[in-house]
């Protein structure tokens, strides 16, 4: 197995062509990792959520990483690793544009609010529910590569 250190415009080929991450966010010095739809444009990673555990901590403390990984054949696969800062985009005068752009760039996808709007129990409807569109700035990317070869 060789593994080789990918490029800065490939990290970014790699976030451009995915959605699905995983972001980790700490408080108190206790980690918290979840499943994250996102879209990336212009050095951020664009996501929506509804209120809870993630976006109390990351509001509490924005310094986060997101890894989005690809499996290809056999053994070989590619991971990036982003390490960056919320920043929460709400619903008022000053964040319209931004605002805006997350949710065009997320609305691409029909399941675009997933799972940021799911939440276990009862069912309830998205719309009833406050919720946070949200961006990511890019402050640092890395990424590895593994191949058979």
């Amino acid at each position: 197995m060789l593994i080789r250190t990918l490029a800065t415009l490939e990290c970014t080929k790699l976030l451009t062509a995915n959605r699905f991450a995983r972001l980790a966010c700490a408080k108190d010095g206790q980690p918290y990792i979840v499943p994250l739809y996102y879209a990336h444009s212009d050095n951020h990673l664009y996501a929506f959520s509804m209120l809870g555990k993630k976006i109390d901590w990351m509001r509490s403390n924005p310094l986060v990483s997101v890894q989005v990984d690809e499996r290809g054949t056999a053994r070989s696969w590619k991971s990036v690793v982003v390490d960056g800062r919320y920043e929460e985009l709400p619903d008022r005068v000053g964040h319209k544009l931004q605002r805006d752009h997350a949710w065009a760039l997320l609305s691409r996808h029909a399941d675009w609010w997933e799972p940021g709007a799911v939440k276990p129990g009862a069912p309830q409807a998205a719309a009833d529910l406050p919720h946070v569109f949200f961006r990511i700035f890019i402050a640092h990317v890395s990424g590895r590569e593994a191949s058979d070869n």
